[in-house]
């Protein structure tokens, strides 16, 4: 059993994680939990031993000097605590780090010990893979579960991928063994820009964390950098004729599939969002602050690819969601994220998974197009048979 010291007693946790690497495409996932913790000053209690789940020679150490004192920085999966105010107040239990090279399963009991040894209600994985969705629409975010009462209340999709996966869907099959209800939520990345930070997908993936567990979370800057990274790369799609025509194309394709979702929940989803960030005094960091919605077409990468690249190879099926993931709320969702840097003994070659594996719901917005270029994926869609 472990033994947490100096940690208060928490109010409803809920644990949000996210991992660098094959679920990550972008960095969008690992770095909206960064950006909890930093909104929320989380303090960190506690650090998974880096020697039983690494490969060092896969994900390096760095060494940096601290006045003048070198010092190294091991990879590791660390977990901190979020003490959230307000009307409502609700405390979050951040996990983050890089997927890991090896022992997988151990890893997991880990990260589910300290789940139930702090009373966790309720775990969310975060997600992002490349898919064909275009950088100016709503990046498409899917909520995955393979607990079927969870996916019949929160209204979300019931996993059914199968195929290679990543941590996140093994996480969340491991939490639904044991008995905690998980989630996995997956924000399609447009493969062409793939490039990190992709702060419209962080951005659409806290919006949508914000619905699902019913707390306000402050954007700080996110806005306008997610403004800021559509022009830079509307700039660089103007330039290239080819890569303005397949943007073009990817529109088309979006705004036919979205059609009848134009209204009804959709709506009244995004209407109950301005209203929650208009209410003062709801959540930490006061009043609500009125903001253009994470779904807005903005965003820049200065890393933008300059030229038509080819769609990225898909690592396996949860992890490529394909043209079918700009798809409206409704179809299916890939589950398949962006291949990551790691290669983990025990890790799979392919994407991963949405909610369970980004490879399942390929046709749905939040699991776009990853599926592009490897077919390993149950037809690009993430694990979870939607977009987990």
């Amino acid at each position: 059993m472990i033994e947490l010291e100096g940690v208060p007693e928490l109010i409803d946790p809920v644990m949000v994680a996210a991992f660098e690497g094959w679920n990550d495409a972008g960095d969008a996932a690992s770095t909206a939990v960064a950006h909890l913790d930093r909104e929320w000053k989380g303090e960190v209690f506690a650090a998974l031993d880096a020697e039983d789940y690494y490969d060092f020679q896969v994900n390096r150490p760095t060494v940096f000097l601290d006045n003048g004192v070198r010092k190294i920085t091991w990879p590791t999966t660390r977990l901190s605590v979020v003490r959230v105010g307000g009307e409502k107040p609700r405390d979050l239990v951040l996990v983050r780090g890089i997927e890991p090279s090896m022992r997988w399963r151990s890893f997991c009991n880990e990260i589910l010990a300290f789940a139930h040894e702090l009373g966790v209600e309720m775990v969310v994985i975060l997600g992002a893979l490349l898919g064909d969705t275009p950088h100016t629409r709503p990046v498409p975010v899917s909520g995955v579960t393979s607990d079927p009462d969870l996916a019949r209340t929160m209204d979300l999709e019931e996993t059914r991928y199968e195929g290679p996966t990543g941590i996140v869907g093994i996480l969340q099959e491991a939490c639904t063994h044991a008995g905690v209800p998980a989630v996995s939520l997956w924000a399609a990345v447009p493969h062409y820009v793939s490039q990190p930070p992709n702060p419209k997908a962080t951005l659409a993936l806290l919006n949508r964390l914000e619905d699902l567990i019913g707390l306000r979370i402050p954007l700080g800057e996110l806005p306008e950098d997610a403004r800021a990274w559509q022009v830079g790369v509307d700039q660089l799609a103007a330039e290239d004729s080819e890569v303005a025509e397949y943007v073009q194309t990817l529109e088309e394709a979006r705004d036919t599939a979205e059609l009848p979702e134009a209204s009804g929940e959709a709506i009244a989803r995004e209407f109950e969002r301005y209203l929650r960030r208009r209410e003062p005094g709801t959540g930490p960091g006061g009043p609500g602050v009125a903001m253009e919605g994470g779904d807005t077409p903005f965003l820049r990468d200065t890393g933008a690819g300059r030229t038509r690249p080819p769609k990225p190879e898909q690592p396996g099926p949860e992890a490529v969601p394909s043209a079918e993931a700009a798809a409206p709320e409704g179809t299916e969702k890939p589950d398949a994220p962006a291949a990551s840097e790691s290669a983990a003994e025990d890790a799979p070659e392919t994407s991963p998974e949405p909610g369970t594996d980004p490879g399942e719901s390929a046709g749905t917005d939040a699991d776009a197009g990853q599926e592009t270029d490897s077919g390993s994926e149950a037809d690009g869609r993430p694990e979870g048979g939607t977009g987990a």
